[in-house]
């Protein structure tokens, strides 16, 4: 048999040569192709086309009306720059952004009231105007179109606290341009939501899980344990983990509800407790409850054999309280962003942030093994740099008799949380990388 110039030599018998030749030529045919992944696949759909956001093709949300249709007429690749799967999207620094906000209070139907803070009389407007400008890379605004074209036929599910809850509202209104949602909830409860993109076969959720595990709330029957929540905390809160296995996404997120008077349980005793002031219970610090909590959270997930999808920890983001704590007269009166080296991430913040990252780091090992895709939505630094994005006193009239603190935990909307949503698409832009690479290197290693 005569021999190619791919190195394939005579079936009989041994072919030294021949076998160096077949090696050396996988070897330079898996370098080849891995140099063609590194330069192409940065186009994450080559084959679709996507519609642009000039300014001349923006439909004005106005009303469900006048929102323009998903088949739009101006063409657009998903790409994602060589330099973006190198960069840290997460360090960088807030730049002004005069083309924001890209909807407004008045067209968005999903704004909770107590984050309306221009329909409550806030006075200024430039807390709307900031952009996310990372130190590597350039983070692209985000396109509604694109989003709902890669997660066309899929469904996403926030769980967590109302901060979260915060965050898929501000989804909803960032989506606006494109399509509103239909209510599709199976409860009236308004912490467990389900909306539906009909146009997309797009379904989002939330799930309402401050704790992310077991808890109850405090006792009305029991005055000692008045005020006090109930943590079981190596159970899992089947109120969100039973329903995980229809979803291809899924965004936890826990912070701030752990500061709360808590008693700690496992195996159904007490174990300890965080600022319960109970003779003969160990008072811990707040982290205790946290790391414990969202190991149970992780390995919930990993019980279930039948969910494929990704999981996304949003981390934490900081509260921005000055001259008090919140039920001290605390508020958040800036009225810009800090620069990277005016502030630092410190005490109970940082300690949370710590927190996070060492459960984490455990879940990414073991999701390995498991074959779950655990990834890191890093907010905690950027919004570490907002101050002035808070409702504070603006939740609400100022003559409205309400039981209400300033609110320096919760985000204006339109505001900077709507950065998450620029952040949250090049993650999935950066999946469908990943996705293609890993088809790619399965074909490779075929050959």
């Amino acid at each position: 048999m005569k021999q190619t110039g791919l190195g394939f030599g005579s079936p009989h018998g041994k072919n030294t040569q021949g076998t160096t030749h077949r090696s050396t030529s996988k070897t330079l045919l898996l370098i080849t192709l891995t140099l063609i992944i590194l330069t192409v696949i940065p186009l994450y759909f080559p084959f679709n086309k996507f519609p642009s956001l000039s300014s001349s093709n923006h439909p004005s949300s106005t009303s469900p009306d006048t929102i323009s249709p998903a088949n739009h007429p101006h063409d657009q690749l998903i790409t994602i720059d060589d330099n973006h799967h190198k960069c840290d999207v997460f360090s960088g620094e807030w730049v002004p952004n005069p083309n924001a906000p890209y909807y407004h209070n008045t067209t968005c139907w999903a704004i909770h009231e107590h984050q309306n803070c221009q329909k409550y009389g806030r006075p200024d407007s430039d807390y709307m105007k900031w952009k996310w400008k990372p130190d590597e890379c350039d983070l692209p605004v985000f396109n509604p179109y694109q989003f709902l074209e890669i997660v066309r036929d899929k469904a996403l599910a926030f769980v967590g606290d109302s901060v979260g809850r915060n965050q898929m509202q501000s989804l909803i209104c960032m989506l606006s341009r494109v399509e509103y949602p239909i209510d599709v909830s199976t409860t009236k409860d308004e912490n467990f939501k389900r909306w539906y993109y009909e146009s997309y076969n797009f379904t989002l959720a939330t799930y309402w899980s401050p704790f992310l595990v077991k808890f109850k709330e405090p006792s009305t029957d029991d005055p000692t344990l008045a005020g006090i929540f109930s943590l079981y905390l190596d159970e899992f809160d089947n109120a969100w983990t039973n329903h995980i296995d229809d979803f291809n996404y899924l965004i936890i997120n826990g912070g701030h509800w752990f500061s709360r008077p808590s008693l700690y349980y496992e195996k159904g005793q007490i174990i300890g407790c965080k600022y319960c002031q109970k003779d003969n219970i160990t008072d811990y610090p707040m982290t205790f409850g946290y790391h414990k909590a969202f190991r149970t959270a992780y390995k919930a997930i990993m019980s279930r054999k039948n969910f494929k999808g990704v999981v996304m920890l949003r981390t934490f983001a900081p509260t921005h309280f000055e001259g008090g704590d919140w039920n001290k007269g605390g508020d958040c009166p800036r009225k810009k962003p800090f620069k990277s080296n005016e502030i630092r991430l410190e005490g109970s913040n940082l300690e949370m942030y710590l927190s996070q990252m060492e459960e984490f780091k455990w879940a990414e090992k073991k999701a390995k093994d498991n074959g779950l895709k655990l990834r890191l939505l890093d907010i905690t630094q950027p919004m570490l740099l907002r101050p002035d994005g808070h409702p504070s006193k603006f939740g609400h009239w100022p003559n409205e008799n309400v039981a209400l603190y300033n609110d320096c935990v919760h985000w204006c909307l339109p505001g900077p949380i709507d950065t998450w949503s620029d952040f949250l698409l090049h993650m999935l832009k950066m999946e469908g990388r990943r996705s293609a690479e890993g088809k790619l290197y399965s074909k490779l290693i075929k050959v």
